[in-house]
């Protein structure tokens, strides 16, 4: 069963739960979902695999920060880069890394997608990417979602004609940023996971994509392995 929240409720509190951290909400950030946990979840799974001593993360889209901080406070050596466009989830989520005292290993960072990366030091030394882009498409912005923006931004949701333009642009430039092996989560909306691991495919940079789904049985996130561009490639023949 999908589990639902009251944004007007979480904005009156101030507060909220995410995998069982009090998050500070204002107007102007995405009350984070239930749903998203999956997503944290997955991540942390992501760094038990991955097994890197002192791991490298970006939470792309960050929002209140809810992402980083859960995955900083249950992975205490993992260092984290948080980014968002938006003042209101920047401050959101600076709000919620020093309400944790994380400061010493949560950065939050303003900029389009990874134009706040732009320096060397992060250059082909990420081991995660997570990623909760906004995912419906303008059209039902207009219709039947339009409900959504009447107390949250629309930055939070709206994504291109189809729902899909932050993923695009993610699964494009993440690989100038991942180590090989390096791992890429995203957030999806129902019914868009086949789309995303298509777009994974064509960019010829992954492997071993799949799919998370929740106890529904829906594909709610979607994870990729960056290639090793070194490592032999069996043979078609």
């Amino acid at each position: 069963m999908r589990q639902e929240i009251s944004v007007e409720d979480a904005y009156s509190k101030g507060r909220t739960i995410f995998m069982g951290l009090e998050l500070l909400v204002a107007s102007g950030a995405l009350v984070p979902r239930p749903e998203t946990e999956l997503l944290g979840k997955a991540a942390l799974d992501a760094l038990d695999q991955l097994r890197t001593a002192e791991p490298r993360i970006i939470d792309m889209c960050c929002g209140a920060g809810n992402l980083a901080c859960a995955i900083a406070h249950y992975a205490p050596t993992a260092r984290i880069w948080a980014s968002d466009l938006t003042d209101g989830c920047v401050k959101a989520a600076r709000r919620n890394v020093d309400h944790h005292g994380l400061a010493d290993r949560v950065s939050v960072l303003q900029g389009d997608l990874f134009e706040p990366f732009s320096g060397p030091e992060l250059v082909g030394r990420i081991d995660v990417i997570v990623c909760n882009p906004p995912y419906i498409s303008e059209k039902r912005l207009e219709g039947d979602r339009s409900h959504l923006t009447e107390l949250e931004p629309r930055e939070a949701f709206a994504a291109g004609p189809y729902g899909l333009s932050i993923h695009m642009r993610v699964i494009r430039d993440a690989p100038q940023y991942l180590r090989p092996g390096g791992m890429l989560l995203f957030e999806v909306g129902l019914g868009q996971d086949r789309q995303v691991v298509s777009l994974l495919n064509r960019a010829k940079a992954y492997e071993n994509i799949g799919t998370i789904s929740n106890e529904a049985g829906e594909g709610r996130v979607v994870v990729a392995h960056m290639k090793n561009p070194d490592e032999p490639r069996a043979s078609n023949v």
